[in-house]
């Protein structure tokens, strides 16, 4: 007797991938289990499709932005879990609505197993409220957090679609000779300074020796899972103490924080890097070249970062790490001129990798952009190991280039491009070197609710400008009295509807209003309201704006030139 008949299968349908071995971790969750949150908005899901599911179609990406258009292409979503420590998460697709995201629009859940079988989530099944506007995240939910998991979302499309045939991912050797030209590649300049190779010397004879990081997201790790062992920061650490240091001490800064420019990065620099004077780093790795379109000096802020790490009074080791986005942006063409005036060692991702992109499998094509990126921002693993080892080939490339002796003494050098903002100091509730008169006002109370990050060795995570000053009711505005050339105000930056706007005043005169709803998310903002060349008093106010009376506003702090 023959085999029985197999019912009528699913008809096949076009599809591209989203997410294509995607590992994952899931962060804590308020409900006590784990969450892996990944933003679909703000071009990020059509992204997605282009580098991961190489869609090309304009007509496809349109219909991708809205909630109406991809209910029109997608008739559903395959989705897989492969995770070892759970039997199941939970899978949700978010369309955002017209008003809170927590509280409007559409999600649609589905429990799967986590023993890699796909399932498939019928858009035609799921329900669907009328103001959903556009893809705005997707989510895997497990019981704990903790757990890693490798995800794959791909989106079978309504007939009349078609999508381009489906290309295994690339084998990455790494071995290779064209993995190998890929690293060296990244080599901007090897350090004419003389202080890679003398801090080399150093950690070979013996010696402690302190390696900070500071930059943004991806100096945060975004992309690595896990966040805090497999970032690029930790896996160059290591590999630098490994290869260099002997019976010494190695201390490990790692200062990244999300969605922030060097205009931010000058103001954290006392308390992330050198925690208030508790380091004295021997090595600083700068990465801001994806941050700092938000650097409303274009550049001065982060020669003034670069300054004040290179002439600290140990004068450490500094390297430039230009890192780059999906669509191949990034600003090294204005910071690299800053590296080449002080002879410094710089490496490009841009350089390295995405030439690379564009080149046939099997033509010189070492790995895809969908295995470099875990989205349109960030690298996945193997782009922070790559990211780990650039950064190791510049210190290579600069230890062969040292012939001995002391190194430069870059204080005597001029600046390229300003020199306003060397040696920008944080004033907040407890800092208060330079002996500001402050009247807080009614923003006499602490916002707990902070952009938080991974520093250094911790896998938790620690808020940012925690000393603040947040105002919740009442007239009176916060007043300081300062004597100074320069002054940052940072303030937090929020989704919150109950988060309202300020209006600042120096010397009687209006500023400018700072807008916390801009950026759309809980994270730190900071903004230059005096840029003098000569240092004189100042009186600062800080006052709710017309119409916003009744709502919140946090001041994080202050970054000062005296």
């Amino acid at each position: 007797m023959g085999p029985i008949a197999p019912k009528d299968p699913v008809k096949q349908r076009e599809f591209f991938y989203i997410m294509l071995d995607k590992q994952i971790s899931a962060a804590p969750a308020a409900n006590g289990g784990g969450v892996c949150v990944i933003y679909e908005n703000d071009e990020r899901l059509v992204t997605s499709a282009k580098i991961v599911g190489n869609v090309t179609d304009e007509s496809i990406h349109a219909l991708l932005r809205t909630a109406q258009g991809f209910r029109k292409l997608v008739y559903g979503l395959g989705v897989s879990v492969m995770c070892t420590e759970a039997e199941h998460c939970d899978f949700v697709l978010q369309f955002y609505g017209k008003g809170d995201p927590s509280a409007s629009g559409t999600t649609i859940k589905q429990r799967v197993s986590t023993d890699g079988a796909e399932y498939l989530i019928p858009l035609s099944d799921a329900e669907k409220h009328d103001d959903e506007t556009i893809p705005g995240q997707i989510r895997f939910e497990f019981p704990k957090n903790g757990f890693l998991a490798t995800v794959n979302v791909r989106l079978f499309l309504n007939d009349g679609f078609t999508a381009p045939p489906f290309e295994e991912p690339d084998p990455i050797d790494t071995g290779s000779e064209a993995y190998k030209t890929m690293i060296a590649n990244s080599v901007v300049a090897a350090d004419r300074t003389g202080r890679l190779g003398k801090l080399i010397a150093r950690a070979g004879a013996g010696e402690d020796i302190t390696v900070a990081f500071i930059g943004g997201s991806i100096t945060q790790g975004a992309g690595a899972t896990p966040i805090n062992t497999a970032c690029y920061t930790r896996r160059m650490f290591e590999a630098f103490e490994q290869k260099y240091v002997k019976g010494g001490k190695a201390t490990y800064i790692k200062a990244g924080v999300g969605g922030t420019p060097s205009e931010l990065g000058i103001v954290r620099y006392d308390r992330d890097v050198l925690a208030d004077g508790k380091y004295s780093p021997d090595l600083v790795v700068i990465e801001f070249a994806v941050n700092d379109a938000g650097d409303e000096t274009e550049g001065d802020c982060y020669e003034g970062l670069v300054r004040t790490a290179l002439n600290s009074p140990d004068r450490p080791a500094v390297i430039l790490i230009f890192s780059v986005f999906a669509d191949d942006y990034n600003l090294e063409d204005r910071l690299i001129p800053i590296g080449e005036h002080y002879g410094l060692p710089m490496v490009s991702l841009k350089r390295a990798v995405t030439p690379q992109f564009y080149l046939p499998r099997g033509e010189g094509r070492v790995l895809a952009k969908n295995r470099y990126f875990y989205d349109v921002y960030h690298p996945a693993n193997i782009g922070h190991a790559i990211m780990a080892e650039c950064l190791m080939k510049v210190v290579e490339e600069s230890e062969k280039a040292y012939t001995g002796g002391e190194p430069a003494d870059l204080s005597g050098v001029p600046a390229l491009r300003s020199a306003d903002f060397d040696n920008v100091h944080l004033i907040d509730r407890i800092q208060n070197r330079f002996g500001a008169v402050i009247d807080c006002g009614d923003f006499s109370e602490t916002d707990r609710n902070l952009q938080a990050c991974e520093m250094n060795m911790d896998p938790g995570t620690t808020p940012e400008f925690p000393n603040n000053w947040m105002r919740t009711a009442g007239d009176r505005p916060f007043a300081m009295d300062v004597t100074c050339r320069r002054l940052l105000i940072v303030t937090k930056d929020s989704a919150d509807p109950a988060d309202g706007r300020t209006d600042v005043f120096v010397d009687g005169k209006f500023v400018k209003t700072v807008d916390p709803h801009i950026v759309g998310w809980t994270h730190c903002n900071s903004q230059i309201i005096v840029r003098e060349q000569a240092s004189a008093p100042h009186h600062i106010e800080v006052k709710m704006h017309e119409g916003d009376e009744g709502k919140r506003f946090t001041i994080l702090g202050f970054g000062i030139v005296e």
